[in-house]
């Protein structure tokens, strides 16, 4: 093997590592602000100074792992996506996310058709609701954060561990509290159960 083939056709491994380290800066700022986050608030929740934080965005600090390992925690994201590392060989799902609506999706599944399951990050934002109806069943399981759900005559805010699930026929709309990010679970097929939603009604609804 040739060294020129041992180190890839962009140079070499010096190099390809000052090309990854570079990106991390954007990266990081690109997603604190897809989550709504202040710089501030990153250091409350990491312990790293607002300067280091903001120096780290912009490329004048070099990301260690010291440094890193904590925002991957904040925002609840593997490390890799911080560093921008190649997908491994290896059998889990790594699937590219999907902008949709203002929102972030992942997909958790590969088949094309059947049940999808998707990781769902809506960030910090003032929505009006305007629900829709469709074919399908929906199941929602949230992991952090709020998400306003308004089904048909229901109104509901869904908290941490809290799930809904109800038939798309039913006009239906869910979208941020505008108090902060939230994450959730969702999947959706043709099929399902009857609808059973835990959740706390929002402000003003008797």
């Amino acid at each position: 093997m040739t060294r020129q083939a041992h180190e890839g056709e962009d140079g070499p491994p010096e190099a390809s590592m000052d090309a990854v380290l570079g990106g991390v800066g954007p990266r990081l700022r690109a997603l604190r602000k897809e989550r709504g986050a202040t710089l501030s608030g990153l250091s409350e929740t990491t312990g790293i100074s607002v300067s280091t934080l903001s120096r780290l965005e912009s490329g004048l600090r070099k990301p260690s792992l010291e440094l890193l390992l904590p925002i991957a925690r904040a925002h609840q994201v593997p490390l890799d996506e911080l560093v921008g590392a190649p997908p491994v060989g290896d059998p889990r799902v790594r699937l590219k996310p999907i902008r949709h609506f203002g929102r972030t999706m992942i997909p958790l599944t590969r088949q094309p058709g059947g049940l999808q399951a998707y990781k769902v990050i809506e960030p910090v934002r003032q929505l009006e609701p305007d629900p829709r109806s469709h074919e399908g069943y929906e199941w929602l399981y949230m992991l952090s954060g709020k998400l306003r759900l308004v089904l048909g005559d229901h109104d509901v805010i869904l908290g941490p561990g809290e799930a809904a699930e109800f038939d798309t026929r039913v006009p239906h709309w869910f979208g941020s509290t505008g108090e902060g990010p939230a994450e959730f679970l969702s999947l959706f097929g043709p099929q399902g159960e009857r609808m059973h939603v835990r959740a706390r009604p929002a402000r003003g609804e008797s």
